[in-house]
């Protein structure tokens, strides 16, 4: 049995977290390549910082439902919430999983969490290549 992460011929498998992918990673850290290990420890910090204030504290907004009528497309939304909140609303996530969430979301604040992302982030771009 091999695994496979999409496949084969199906280019839009991962989509989403392609789309994702290049908001957040790219969109924050760039195209350029880190061969070393300080580059790593700080990329390390930065996608555990970026991991905790996208999650917590960007809202997004589902697609619900599209609609093609001839060439236009209307598409209906539902409300902006973030990840986080999603998760506290699903009746999937057990009571503990829930209260770990909730207590890690009360230890974080938004704007050190940006803070430390940008100071890392001018950091590693100050690396020689």
């Amino acid at each position: 049995m091999t695994f496979t992460r999409s496949r084969p011929y199906r280019k839009n498998d991962q989509a989403f977290v392609e789309q994702k992918n290049g908001d957040i990673v790219r969109g924050n850290i760039g195209y350029r390549r880190y061969t070393s290990a300080q580059a790593a420890a700080l990329l390390e910090a930065i996608y555990q910082d970026l991991q905790a204030y996208v999650n917590f504290f960007q809202p997004v907004r589902k697609l619900n439902h599209k609609e093609r009528s001839g060439a236009k497309v209307s598409k209906q939304y539902d409300e902006a919430r973030t990840p986080h909140q999603r998760a506290m609303q699903l009746q999937s996530v057990n009571r503990r999983q829930k209260l770990r969430l909730q207590h890690e979301y009360l230890q974080l604040n938004p704007a050190a969490l940006r803070r430390r992302i940008d100071a890392n982030l001018r950091q590693l771009w100050r690396l020689p290549e």
